[in-house]
């Protein structure tokens, strides 16, 4: 047999700053000194190294603990684009007659650089300062080794489709279904399962993802994460590992992980990559398991400006004149995930002068906002959108926020609180802005009273953002195409302007998809006196969109159109959302 290379510590990590790796991440302001010692408690009783502890406790991002730990060890990190083909992997592990197995176990890979006999060998690795890996390869060549650090998702990913798991790599063979809570407690505390989900978490955040969904399936689950409102699939991992991952995902959301034939919702403020994150989470019992959907909220004190929601002027100057009405309801539209929330915090910020009382009433209450009274919506103690807003009338408030009318009871006392004195603002779940004023009347209010109470309906939608790193200006005949496609309205008021049609291309900062980012398109119907007068007559939707176009409505389809123009997004993505708006 030959020989063991020389020792692969001494020769392959020469160590650029000697220092203790929790005193450097505290020297660079990662982590606090609390976490250190959270990290070392951990270390003390389950063992494992201090950085890996800090990323499992929510402390630290691995990204930020591969940097430092690149710079302490002077090792270089391999990055995803940069991982070797899979065969190249397996080619290098028969060579020197090693299973899969053990590097999965050891969560490390090694493969030859080239095709040549002697090409360079490397070593990718979670800890590359295991000595085992070294000598695992020096019983099989005396050629060096150079050691690389590496996420664990890229060596997961790896060896998991080595093995035939498919990317995740997590397989805990357990659970039927008669799997007792006490078991379920215990294996979603183990270390695989919270660092399979920890690291689910970690990537979302890194993706801008607004949604997480966990679905399993007879011999697989799938982690899919929605990424600027487009679902993609993130992960697959072995069925029989799901059961612990879900018990997981229940345990820190404060949800009964006993219970597994009921859908549930939980809500809970948990820490991921060193960020403070508050996760909302709703299962449903499915074919094969409880299949979950969760949403990452970063907390954070800023709202965006309307402008930078993609507001107009002309749209921005009629919706702040529509909020600052004395009295009314002003209805905002839209689909679940389209900003409406975002909208109406901003506007509330907007009134919030130190000279109006303003309450609102939200499930959930996603943003606290300082001087705002502020009620969450607590439905199995009775606490509804109309109790909350029967009581709210109570303290005499001048602007009233209600997260959502969905019910006649909530309508009415909406509409009597307008009538009495009071801004009412508050969404509605329809197609369009001007939809809004049939569901109000499907409720039971009676046209009259609508008729003088509305002050105004707004809709949006989310549209993706062209990448800026990679987005390519339009060639003359697409120009040409995409000018001949416009709507009728967005001809007339883009009539003699310059047009900055660009297209989707792809790279590695937008993940090769052409959109990075998302931005909103809008619809705004104050209303009229024509309007008003429809309403009374008992006018449909149609009629209604036709009496407003009179006095230049544009639809959030024109809207999408004269953004897609303006080389803000694609024609494709306009379609996609909105279809091909009016002719």
């Amino acid at each position: 047999m030959t020989a063991p290379s020389p020792d692969p510590i001494a020769i392959r990590f020469p160590a650029a700053d000697r220092r203790r790796l929790g005193e450097l991440l505290l020297d660079r302001g990662l982590v606090t000194a609390a976490d250190v010692q959270n990290a070392l408690s951990l270390q003390a009783q389950n063992g494992g190294l201090i950085g890996l502890n800090l990323v499992r406790l929510g402390a630290l991002s691995e990204t930020d603990l591969l940097q430092v730990l690149s710079e302490q060890l002077g090792l270089a990190v391999l990055t995803p684009e940069d991982a070797p083909a899979p065969d190249r992997i397996a080619a290098f592990l028969a060579q020197i007659g090693s299973p899969v197995s053990w590097w999965a176990e050891r969560e490390a890979v090694a493969w030859r650089a080239g095709d040549a006999a002697d090409a360079p060998i490397l070593c990718a690795a979670v800890q590359p300062l295991d000595t085992l890996l070294a000598e695992r390869i020096g019983q099989a060549t005396p050629d060096p080794v150079t050691f690389l650090l590496a996420p664990r998702s890229v060596i997961e990913g790896l060896t998991g489709d080595l093995l035939h798991q498919g990317r995740g790599g997590l397989d805990i063979d357990i659970l039927g279904g008669g799997a007792d809570a006490a078991r379920l407690r215990e294996l979603a505390q183990e270390a695989p399962t919270i660092d399979f989900v920890n690291a689910v978490f970690a990537e979302a955040l890194s993706r801008r993802a607004s949604d997480v969904h966990v679905e399993p399936f007879e011999d697989r689950f799938v982690v899919r994460m929605r990424i600027d409102g487009v679902l993609s699939t993130a992960r697959t991992a072995p069925r029989s590992s799901y059961d612990a991952v879900c018990s997981r995902i229940k345990l820190l959301s404060g949800m009964d992980i006993g219970e597994r034939r009921l859908p549930q919702d939980g809500r809970q403020s948990i820490r991921v990559s060193g960020q403070e994150v508050d996760l909302r989470v709703s299962t449903l019992p499915a074919s094969w398991g409880e299949s979950i959907v969760l949403r990452l909220l970063g907390k954070t004190s800023r709202l965006p400006e309307l402008s930078e929601l993609g507001v107009s002027p002309a749209q921005e100057q009629s919706l702040l004149e529509l909020s600052e009405q004395p009295n009314g309801v002003l209805l905002v539209t839209g689909p679940t995930g389209s900003g409406k929330t975002t909208t109406i915090y901003r506007l509330l910020t907007h009134l919030n002068d130190g000279q109006r009382k303003i309450i609102t009433v939200e499930d959930p209450v996603e943003l606290d906002l300082p001087g705002v009274v502020q009620v969450r919506v607590r439905s199995e103690i009775g606490l509804t959108f109309a109790a909350g807003l029967r009581s709210i009338l109570r303290q005499d408030p001048d602007v009233i926020m209600v997260g959502e009318i969905r019910d006649p009871e909530t309508a009415r006392i909406a509409v009597q609180a307008a009538l009495t004195g009071h801004l009412v603002i508050s969404t509605v779940h329809t197609n369009s802005a001007l939809a809004a004023i049939p569901r109000l009347l499907d409720l039971g209010i009676e046209d009259y009273l609508l008729a003088d109470v509305i002050r105004g309906v707004q809709g949006q939608r989310l549209v993706r953002r062209l990448c800026v790193d990679c987005k390519r200006p339009s060639t003359p005949e697409e120009a040409a195409l995409h000018e001949a496609d416009l709507p009728k309205a967005v001809r007339k008021q883009v009539k003699g302007q310059p047009a900055n049609w660009h297209e989707p291309v792809g790279c590695p900062k937008c993940g090769q998809s052409g959109f990075r980012g998302r931005v909103g398109v809008y619809e705004i119907a104050p209303m009229s006196a024509a309007l008003t007068a429809g309403l009374r007559q008992g006018a449909d939707e149609d009629r209604l969109t036709d009496i407003a176009r009179e006095d230049g409505f544009l639809s959030f389809g024109d809207d999408a159109f004269l953004k897609a123009r303006r080389g803000e997004t694609a024609l494709t993505e306009v379609h996609r959302i909105v279809g091909g708006g009016e002719a």
